[in-house]
């Protein structure tokens, strides 16, 4: 056989592989690397999940070995794009990744601001002085209603 073998890629040394928990243990995980927090939600947490959609009728109790193996194959799966993508960044040659990272640096000073903001409106034209200022047109209120005058469904005597 030829090529780097299986554990040329791993991202957890061989010396710390006794310690990790024993769901990414057995799942055979080499780049996502969960702690026993999350190993604990991702099974025991999914077991509860089913548990309790069962005990509600939502779901048969079929659902509590299904989930938990359904969880640990997403967790698999993202497992195995994680080395693809480790696999594919790899290939590419370093003067690439140099002339990738020049580009992606952020040029500080020369970026444009735009002159409004989310929400607000900028008016072009000049309106003449501000609101409190000017009188407002009859045909922009509504029907008013003289003091004292009584309205329908309002009762003041109480």
């Amino acid at each position: 056989m030829t090529g780097p073998t299986r554990t040329a890629w791993s991202t957890v040394p061989t010396e710390e592989e006794r310690y990790r928990p024993l769901y990414a243990r057995a799942l055979g995980l080499r780049f996502v690397n969960p702690g026993g927090v999350l190993c604990f939600v991702f099974f025991e947490g999914a077991v509860a999940l089913a548990v309790l959609l069962a005990l509600a009728e939502l779901v048969s109790w079929w659902a509590v070995p299904v989930l938990p193996l359904a969880v640990a194959v997403m967790v698999k799966l993202n497992d195995m794009v994680a080395e693809w993508v480790v696999r594919s960044a790899a290939l590419v040659p370093e003067q690439e990744r140099d002339r990738f990272r020049r580009q992606v640096e952020p040029v500080i000073g020369r970026a444009r601001v735009p002159r409004t903001l989310p929400g607000v409106v900028v008016a072009t034209e000049v309106l003449p002085g501000p609101s409190w200022e000017r009188r407002p047109d009859p045909s922009e209120r509504g029907p008013s209603v003289a003091r004292g005058t009584a309205r329908p469904g309002v009762n003041r005597d109480a």
